[in-house]
């Protein structure tokens, strides 16, 4: 994959202005709008909906919005948030009666599918779907909240990614989400992930435009 990407996650925005939140991150150098959602069902809280995903389409945003999906049943809410403006949407296959034909509900939405897997989630969902993948989206945390700790095993899991995509051919991206930040950022690249989620570490700090000018520096380094 030519491009490394970053994508802020908006859970660790400031909701009460959340459009000059997103407008700042993509202007400081962001690629991707990041969505969190959480039902309190599959996972233990409760972020945002599709109708947050259309305000910021209404108020003018046009970079690509990443949804990933950690609710259970999938297949609704893939139906709402395309129609409210998501660009790529993920969920998790333990959350779907049907993991294939959520993956071409996406596609018939016109937006492009990914399969989320968490910490202890076995890569075997991958066997049959990977000609149906835009992206494969490997948790470094466990699923519920932000502003937890990267977890070392996930480093032999994004290995384990890679040479499947190697091996399938096909052009699929490897996000990883969870405690992403830049002293740990090249590590991840080289270990096979090009579109990074970071929450806090982005939005926690006082200047946006530093921390992924310094994730970028990271990322120049691993591509060498």
């Amino acid at each position: 994959m030519s491009s490394f990407l970053i994508a802020p996650s908006i859970l660790s925005a400031n909701f009460a202005r959340l459009g000059e939140e997103v407008d700042a991150v993509l202007s400081a150098g962001a690629d991707i709008v990041h969505f969190d959602v959480m039902d309190n069902h599959y996972v233990p809280n409760l972020t945002i909906g599709p109708m947050v995903c259309k305000a910021l389409r209404d108020y003018g945003v046009t970079a690509p919005i990443d949804v990933h999906l950690m609710v259970k049943p999938v297949d609704e809410m893939i139906t709402q948030f395309a129609e409210a403006g998501a660009s790529y949407i993920s969920f998790h296959p333990e959350a779907s009666e049907h993991v294939d034909r959520s993956l071409q509900l996406i596609i018939d939405a016109g937006c492009k599918p990914g399969l989320v897997f968490n910490p202890a989630t076995p890569l075997h969902y991958l066997d049959h779907v990977m000609d149906k993948l835009h992206h494969i989206l490997i948790m470094s945390v466990n699923p519920g909240f932000g502003g937890q700790q990267f977890l070392p095993s996930t480093y032999d899991k994004l290995r384990q990614v890679k040479q499947r995509v190697t091996d399938s051919g096909k052009n699929i991206r490897i996000e990883i989400d969870g405690g992403v930040k830049v002293d740990n950022i090249r590590a991840v690249a080289e270990a096979g992930a090009d579109m990074f989620v970071a929450g806090s570490a982005i939005f926690n700090a006082p200047d946006y435009q530093q921390v992924i000018n310094d994730m970028r520096e990271e990322l120049r380094q691993a591509a060498c």
